[in-house]
Order: structure tokens, then C-alpha cells, then sequence
């Protein structure tokens, strides 16, 4: 599986319509809701905001798409076949519509819609899916330069902490390298 990296973006008229695309990363719905919401108010006069996401949750898979007030399945389902083709993971692609006049057709609506995805996609960097997990540890004070090395070679990274006697942290780590990680750093 991959994800986004950095956000890609697109944008191309077809018979007097402009489309454009933006696929970013998403971890949960609540991210997802978030971005369609600032996508919208940059371009609050367009006709339709089509989308499609897929993320990893606890339960499995969630693919979900809008076709956004579009004859079903012409707008959202392309986006989202093409997720799945790529299969990326935690990534939304939404597909705002400026309508130019001209009727597209059920055919002309997928192939534009999934067209300027498909553009939106190509321009964003794409890497492989890391599972992360969250997890909490209290090290001394003078671990704590090994600590932020020993993150950053496993591309973890610190939640949040508090200093008291101890440093108390919240990690996220790839869940491959979370048990060896705790152990190296678990205190006797």
C-alpha cells in the first residue's frame, strides 16, 4: 500500500467546464471533513465538490465517495477507482466543478472527473504506507538525545512531553518498530 506524502493538485477546463483536483493525505474522517471544508471555501461559487477517500481504521478499509448532486456514479466512483488502482491508503481527492453550460453526458462527467483526479494523483508524491502506533514511554533526562536519534532513524516521531522528574513522552512509531523500540529504552 501507498499514501501521499505531498499534496497534488490539477486543473483543466474540458467543453467550458473547469475542473479542479486536489489529492491530498488523510488519516481519519475528521481530517477528510476538514479538507473538503477548506477546498470549498477557496472556491465557494463552484457548481459541484465531488470526492472519494480511503482510509485504515481499526475496523479495516473505509472507501467512501460523493458524487456531489452528478448523475450516480460519475463523479465520486472514478476518483475512487482510481485510489483504489493506485492503492493508496489514508488519501482523499476531491473535484470541484465550475459548470460551463455545456452537458457532458454520463460518460464525458466520469471521464472528467476521473481525467483530472488521475492529473491531481500524478502530481503528488506518493511513498509506501507505514502503519504507525501510538505509544508512551518515561526515560531519564540523559537518554533523551538517544531517544530522538533512535526516532528518527525508524521515522518516528514525538507526540507530545512532559518534563518532571522523568520525561514522560508520547510516541507515534511504525508498528514494525514499536516492541523493539519500548524495549531498547524500557527501564529496569
Amino acid at each position: 500500500m501507498f499514501t501521499i506524502a505531498q499534496a497534488g493538485f490539477a486543473e483543466q477546463t474540458i467543453t467550458k467546464s473547469r475542473f479542479i483536483a486536489m489529492a491530498m493525505p488523510c488519516a481519519n474522517e475528521r481530517e477528510v471533513g476538514a479538507a473538503l471544508r477548506a477546498f470549498a471555501v477557496q472556491h465557494q461559487n463552484a457548481h459541484h465538490l465531488a470526492y472519494a477517500f480511503r482510509l485504515k481504521t481499526e475496523v479495516g478499509i473505509v472507501p467512501r465517495f460523493s458524487d456531489a448532486g452528478e448523475p450516480s456514479g460519475t463523479a465520486g466512483m472514478p476518483v475512487l477507482k482510481l485510489i483504489e488502482g493506485r492503492d493508496l491508503i489514508n488519501v482523499c481527492v476531491a473535484v470541484i466543478r465550475y459548470y460551463g453550460g455545456i452537458n457532458l453526458g454520463t460518460g464525458g462527467l466520469a471521464r472528467a472527473y476521473g481525467g483530472t483526479a488521475k492529473l491531481a494523483l500524478d502530481s503528488a508524491n506518493t511513498t509506501v504506507f507505514v502503519q504507525m502506533q501510538t505509544v508512551q514511554l518515561t526515560i531519564d533526562y540523559k537518554q533523551m538525545d538517544l531517544v530522538t536519534r533512535a526516532l528518527t532513524n525508524c521515522n518516528g516521531s514525538v507526540v507530545s512531553k512532559v518534563f518532571n522528574e522523568q520525561i514522560d513522552l508520547v510516541l507515534s512509531l511504525p508498528v514494525d518498530e514499536a516492541v523493539n523500540f519500548l524495549n531498547r529504552f524500557k527501564r529496569f
